[in-house]
């Protein structure tokens, strides 16, 4: 087992292991002890898969579990409104703690209705995904509005996270190369060595427990030491968002749910690195292609599909385009882009992409 400590407002340890539910009794067993109630806010397919699992190491605590939808669809304030119904209902109260099991959109609208159940309650991230070793450390937390993603969330970190990667075992592939994706972003922003490794990987099924536990590992501490930097986003955790301009804009235009977040990412630095004239921009695109992403798509959106989009982007201001930048691996930044270069940056990705799929 591996851990990390996040330094934020609110420090926390992320475990990392196939053993981190033995803590459940032994690190947190004071935060189980003061619970009134325990309730699991879990996704519907997860649950199928790995209910029973938690359940039986959460064992002599009692928990109760509310289904919430798969995927993007979970982030509604439909959803959100429904898990605060339930936790009513079962009577909890301020000193009653969420278990959030499930992937990231899991994660973001359970720590959501944490931060604003009576003012805020304590939860703890259990994700199980790939994608996930980004968004369940740094707490933010946000449902999606209809004109934009995580429009809608709080800054509020989690007790703990407790990663047990044999969850992963089960992920569609679909959803390897969802999580994948961030795991690759972040070595954009931070390591040429570590990205290096990453664009040589062919398929995914080729890496092992030890593997995963490397990646991920160095995944998260990339998060956690920028969160402990600027945990509310006024700086430099922005570069987080490297590639989610136009990420965003696809998953808004397509409709949430129609394409994974991280093939999104994919695209969406595909594009960040074609605007930066970064020199692993055609090795990226390859890498892409190897692993299934769905490059395709870029042929099937146009720019004046997303533009607007990507004015509402949470890094934009009156309506300006802003974009995460990076011409050299490990030294992201933040530039207005005018609206002629992105479209004419976007013509370039989409030819290319074009050449590669003849």
């Amino acid at each position: 087992m591996k851990a990390l400590r996040v330094e934020a407002d609110h420090p926390y340890m992320v475990h990392i292991g196939q053993d981190v539910f033995k803590l459940f009794t032994d690190a947190y067993r004071e935060l189980l002890d003061a619970a009134d109630r325990v309730v699991i806010l879990a996704d519907e397919k997860v649950a199928g898969l790995h209910l029973d699992s938690l359940l039986s190491h959460l064992h002599p605590y009692e928990a109760i579990v509310f289904l919430i939808p798969s995927g993007e669809q979970a982030k509604s304030v439909q959803t959100f409104m429904d898990c605060h119904s339930f936790l009513l209902k079962e009577g909890c109260s301020r000193k009653s703690l969420l278990l959030a099991f499930g992937g990231g959109a899991t994660g973001d609208v359970a720590g959501f209705v944490a931060s604003t159940f009576m003012r805020g309650i304590p939860y703890i991230q259990i994700p199980t995904t790939i994608l996930a070793h980004d968004s369940a450390v740094g707490g933010k937390t946000a449902i999606n509005h209809e004109l934009g993603k995580n429009m809608i969330g709080t800054f509020y970190q989690p007790a703990a996270v407790l990663y047990n990667i044999q969850f992963l075992k089960t992920l569609p592939e679909q959803e390897v190369r969802s999580g994948m994706a961030e795991v690759i972003k972040h070595a954009f922003i931070s390591n040429e060595a570590w990205l290096g490794e990453l664009l040589k990987i062919q398929s995914f099924n080729e890496l092992t427990d030890e593997d995963w536990m490397f990646h991920l590992e160095r995944g998260i501490a990339v998060k956690a030491a920028i969160v402990e930097e600027d945990e509310f986003e006024g700086g430099v955790r922005k570069y987080l968002n490297f590639g989610h301009t136009l990420a965003h804009a696809v998953e808004a235009h397509l409709g949430y749910g129609k394409i994974t977040h991280g093939e999104a990412v994919a695209l969406g630095m595909a594009y960040a690195l074609t605007l930066s004239a970064h020199p692993h921009t055609e090795e990226f695109l390859s890498w892409c292609q190897v692993n299934g992403y769905p490059l395709e798509k870029i042929l099937e959106i146009s720019f004046e599909d997303v533009v607007g989009f990507m004015k509402k982007d949470k890094k934009s201001s009156k309506g300006s385009l802003n974009f995460v930048m990076l011409e050299t691996t490990g030294q992201p930044y933040m530039k207005t882009i005018d609206e002629a270069a992105a479209e004419t940056a976007y013509g370039q990705l989409r030819e290319k992409i074009g050449g590669m799929l003849k």
